[in-house]
């Protein structure tokens, strides 16, 4: 203990650089956190639906019958909210789909600010998702 306190004092601009550096870490992992960074891409999104996720395509009715996501449920825009979720449903993983991932992320920051903790948008879209020759269903 008294080789580390003796080396301390000796490189004293060492150690603030490392506990500097430490406190950057901190400081931008809880950052990280707090923006609620939800786009997962396709092949992310494979995994979470190969794990069980539930899609939420949020397009309109009409986009939605013209080809969405095997097994997803349309909620248009209008009728997504916590409430629509169940309570029981908050520990569940969601995965929101929309046409091009901005709607899908704004609901999805706005279910995580519900209280939902495994929200997650497709980014890029249906559109993404096509262009990576994935499969819809009509």
């Amino acid at each position: 203990m008294g080789q580390l306190y003796e080396f301390a004092s000796n490189h004293s601009l060492l150690v603030s650089g490392l506990i500097c550096s430490w406190f950057l870490v901190i400081f931008y992992e809880s950052r990280l956190k707090k923006l609620s960074l939800t786009q997962v891409n396709s092949s992310d999104a494979i995994k979470l639906i190969n794990d069980g996720a539930k899609l939420i395509d949020i397009r309109s009715s009409d986009k939605f019958k013209t080809g969405h996501i095997v097994n997803s449920k349309n909620l248009p825009p209008g009728n997504i909210n916590s409430k629509k979720l169940k309570a029981k449903d908050k520990d569940k993983v969601f995965l929101i789909i929309c046409d091009n991932g901005n709607d899908s992320g704004k609901y999805a920051n706005s279910l995580k600010e519900d209280g939902f903790n495994k929200i997650f948008s497709l980014k890029g879209g249906l559109d993404l998702w096509q262009n990576d020759n994935l499969p819809i269903v009509k």
